[in-house]
C-alpha cells in the first residue's frame, strides 16, 4: 500500500466529513488507507463514521489521549508505505497526494514535507514553514517580528516556491512511514501543541531534510480545532518549555529568558483577545452550482439574497464585499481554493457545500470557530 491518511478528531463532526470526503477525491488513483482517531469526541463524529464511512478504519478513544498519543496509535496500523498527518479541520485539493508522493519521491533523503496551508478566508497561513523557534527567534516573533529575515517564519522559501525548511506545521505532514518510526513518532510528552516542533527537529537530527510544496494547497480552518482559552495559553506555552528543556541545550540566562518570555508571551496573549475582526460588510450572496434543487434549499435560507451564477463570473475576479458559496459538486477543490485566493482582502466571505452534503462550512476568522449552516 502506497497511503495512509490518518486524520485526529475531536469534535468537528461536519469539518471532518468534508476532510474525508475531500482526501477520498484525492486518493482516487492510489493504493490508500484512511485512519480515523477519535479522541473521545462528545459529538456524532464515531456515528457519523460508521454510518458515512464504514469502510474506514476508526480507533474510537474513550478518553482524549491527546495529539501524539493519537497519531502514534493510528501509524502503529498503518499499511502505508507513506503516511500523511492531517487535521479533520482541512480539505484536500484532488491532486494533493499525486502531487506531495510524486514530490517525495524525488526527494529520496527527505523528512516530512508540508504544503501551502491557506485559512476559511483566503489568506496564507505563514506557519506552514517555520524556522527552529530558539529562544532568539521567538522573542523576535512575540516583538511582531516573526517574518522578518532568520525570524520565526521561514522566509526564505517564498510562499508558493518549494524549499527546504526546519519546521513543519502538525495539520498536514506527510512522510515515508519508515522515517517517523525510525524518530519514534511524535513525543508523547506533549499533549497538544509543540509536538510538530519536536518531531520537525528530531527528523532532521535523524539526517533528513524537512521540505515545503508551496503550489500544492491544503484548506485548514485554523480556528475550528484550537480554542484560544487559558487552557490553550498554558498548553502551548507550556509546550515550548518541554522543547526547550528536551531538545535544546539552554545556558541558565537563556533559560531565564525563556522563562519570562513564555509568561510575557501568554500575558500578552491573554490580553490582546482571541481573535481578529473581519470588518467586511457582505452586499450579497451567490451559490455556484448547477443543482437547481441546491439552490431552492438555500434560497429558503437566504431569502432574496440568495443569487446564482456561472463559474465565469468568479474568472472575472471582480467580485467584492460577497458572500461566495461553492458547490463541490459543481466545482473541484482545486478550483475553488483558487478562486478563495483570488477573491480574499475584497471584502469577500467564502461558504464551502461539501460533495453530496446537506450542510456550509466557512470560516470568516482566522482564529475563531469556523461555522456549519445545515439546509
Amino acid at each position: 500500500m502506497k497511503l495512509s491518511v490518518i486524520i485526529l478528531n475531536y469534535n468537528v463532526r461536519y469539518f471532518l466529513e468534508q476532510c474525508i470526503l475531500s482526501v477520498e477525491r484525492s486518493l482516487n488513483h492510489l493504493d490508500a488507507e484512511i485512519i480515523v482517531v477519535d479522541n473521545n469526541s462528545p459529538d456524532d463524529s464515531c456515528e457519523m463514521i460508521r454510518a458515512v464511512f464504514p469502510h474506514i478504519t476508526l480507533i474510537a478513544n474513550k478518553d482524549n489521549v491527546g495529539f501524539a498519543t493519537a497519531n502514534n496509535q493510528a501509524v502503529a496500523i498503518a499499511k502505508g508505505e507513506y503516511v500523511c498527518i492531517l487535521n479533520p479541520d482541512t480539505a484536500v485539493t484532488e491532486n494533493c497526494f499525486t502531487e506531495t508522493i510524486a514530490y517525495a519521491e524525488r526527494h529520496p533523503n527527505m523528512g516530512a514535507l508540508g504544503t501551502y496551508l491557506m485559512d476559511g478566508t483566503g489568506l496564507y497561513l505563514p506557519e506552514s514553514k517555520r524556522n527552529l523557534p530558539t529562544p532568539t527567534i521567538a522573542l523576535k516573533k512575540m516583538m511582531g517580528k516573526g517574518n522578518a529575515k532568520n525570524g520565526y517564519y521561514a522566509s526564505h522559501v517564498s510562499e508558493k516556491a518549494a524549499g527546504e525548511v526546519a519546521i513543519l506545521v502538525g495539520a498536514f505532514m506527510l512522510l515515508k512511514r519508515a522515517v517517523y518510526e525510525e524518530v519514534g513518532g511524535f513525543d508523547e510528552d506533549y499533549f497538544m501543541y509543540g509536538e510538530d516542533i519536536d518531531f520537525s527537529y528530531r527528523i532532521e537530527k535523524a539526517g533528513y531534510k524537512n521540505m515545503y510544496l508551496g503550489d500544492t494547497t491544503t484548506l485548514h480552518y485554523k480556528g475550528e480545532s484550537t480554542v484560544r482559552d487559558k487552557t490553550y495559553l498554558k498548553r502551548f506555552y507550556g509546550a515550548m518549555h518541554i522543547f526547550y528543556d528536551k531538545q535544546l541545550s539552554l545556558s541558565l540566562w537563556q533559560k531565564a529568558m525563556v522563562k519570562f518570555g513564555v509568561f510575557g508571551a501568554r500575558l500578552l496573549h491573554s490580553l490582546k483577545g482571541n481573535s481578529v475582526k473581519n470588518n467586511s460588510n457582505v452586499e450579497k450572496s451567490i451559490v455556484f452550482t448547477d443543482d437547481f434543487t441546491l439552490l431552492k434549499k438555500l434560497s429558503n435560507l437566504y431569502d432574496a439574497s440568495l443569487s446564482a451564477s456561472a463559474i465565469a463570473v468568479l474568472e472575472d475576479g471582480i467580485l467584492h464585499n460577497t458572500e461566495l458559496i461553492f458547490d463541490a459538486d459543481y466545482i473541484s477543490y482545486q478550483r475553488i481554493f483558487v478562486f478563495m485566493q483570488q477573491m480574499s482582502n475584497k471584502g469577500n466571505r467564502f461558504k464551502i457545500k461539501p460533495p453530496g452534503c446537506n450542510f456550509l462550512l466557512g470560516s470568516d476568522q482566522s482564529d475563531s470557530k469556523g461555522s456549519v449552516v445545515k439546509f
